[in-house]
């Protein structure tokens, strides 16, 4: 993996960013072992402006965001963040809250697929950045909470309320949200939360072949199909059909669906742009 250099990407203080020029698929590290890869103000900030840069970056075409150490990230630092918070007044929480919110949407709007390589414990905030990825696959040591409600505060949090039914349900995620309870990764497993599980210490090769696999196939479709995702979720059904009806248009004219057609005419595996 290198450094990826860009005019658009700046090179994060807060945390750790490679990539890999020959697969096309970077890396994000949450880098505060000692603190379970707890967020700070400057952590959010960075991982917003990363995901905004990365959106409009053509050299990467997949992105692994993961945590160092023994842990994903277990949402604010309660020293760093939790403490000042109670100095500012309403003006003051709402920017900080907008930024959190911000962090999601810039995931959700990054164009590139998203994937999650979790370990340890996922909470808090951690676990809602885990649920704005586009795929979750978890070590067996990754357990999840959204600890919102435990701390006296909404489990509407940065999108969960949003995101978390679309993927598990309305009752378990009222559950999830309302009691703040961590779930082991099997049961999250179970109830469609993470994608898949593996063992522990296998998780990032398991999320970087994946991301790789994802990598060499055909990114404007795969960029097409999570913009899908996001805007049909409020559409009816009519709205939806004449939604995918054009975007399957505009993928007809792009050179990846004749690449794949002459690949299979010609018995070979297709070398996707």
């Amino acid at each position: 993996m290198t450094d990826l250099k860009s005019p658009r990407l700046e090179t994060p203080r807060s945390f750790l960013l490679d990539w890999d020029a020959e697969t096309g698929v970077a890396k994000i590290t949450l880098n505060r072992p000692e603190r379970l890869n707890a967020l700070t103000f400057e952590v959010y900030d960075e991982l917003r402006n990363t995901f905004r840069a990365l959106d409009t970056e053509p050299e990467v075409r997949v992105v692994v965001i993961t945590g160092a150490g023994r842990g994903f990230c277990t949402g604010g630092d309660v020293e760093d963040i939790i403490g000042p918070l109670f100095e500012r007044d309403f003006e003051g929480l709402l920017e900080f809250t907008r930024m959190t919110c911000d962090l999601i949407l810039a995931m959700r709007q990054c164009r590139q697929p998203v994937i999650g390589a979790l370990n340890g414990t996922v909470a808090g905030a951690g676990a809602v950045i885990a649920t704005a990825c586009d795929v979750r696959i978890a070590a067996e040591s990754a357990r999840i909470a959204y600890l919102f409600t435990r701390v006296g505060l909404s489990g509407a949090d940065m999108g969960a309320a949003w995101l978390l039914p679309r993927i598990i349900g309305f009752g378990r995620a009222s559950e999830l949200l309302m009691t703040g309870e961590f779930v082991d990764a099997a049961e999250a497993h179970r109830i469609g939360l993470y994608n898949r599980v593996v063992p522990d210490g296998e998780v990032l090769a398991a999320a970087t072949a994946l991301a790789e696999k994802l990598a060499r196939g055909p990114s404007f479709a795969l960029q097409m199909t999570k913009e899908a995702l996001n805007r049909e979720a409020h559409m009816e059904l009519e709205e939806a059909l004449e939604a995918e009806a054009r975007v399957q248009a505009t993928c007809m004219l792009n050179p990846n669906f004749r690449e794949a057609y002459d690949a299979f005419v010609e018995k070979r595996k297709p070398r996707f742009v």
